[in-house]
């Protein structure tokens, strides 16, 4: 079975797409409070790495982030972050564009749109 990674095109596309989604919310006006969000926590130098490497695990890759941070929960990572439903549309928005923008589509996209859906909704904590 191959995996989204791999249905994709590969590590390079999901970099795209991590770009190509941080240039969106740190531009558009639905991304503001996103961005707004991460300089109330960690700040912005290390998300587009830390995206990327929880990425490919989450499409069926390398765990690059689990390799380094021993775990891949979604509601630790982001447990400092108060989260709004309307956050987490927001953020689906600006996923929706990165994905469309990156090329991302078929089988692999069906699948992306319904697990990013799922876990964005599980996040919301405010």
């Amino acid at each position: 079975m191959t995996t989204v990674v791999e249905e994709i095109g590969g590590e390079p596309v999901v970099r795209a797409l991590v770009e190509r989604f941080y240039d969106i919310i740190e531009t558009a006006p639905e991304g503001a409070r996103i961005l707004d969000l991460h300089f109330q926590g960690h700040g912005l130098a290390h998300v587009r790495p830390e995206q990327f490497d929880f990425l490919c695990g989450f499409f069926g890759g390398r765990r690059y982030y689990a390799e380094r941070h021993g775990h891949m929960n979604l509601r630790e990572i982001h447990a400092h972050v108060p989260i709004r439903l309307q956050d987490a549309e927001d953020w689906l928005g600006c996923m929706q564009r990165a994905l469309d923008d990156t090329g991302i589509h078929g089988p692999a996209r069906s699948r992306i749109d319904t697990a990013f859906d799922r876990a964005a909704r599980m996040l919301v904590n405010a």
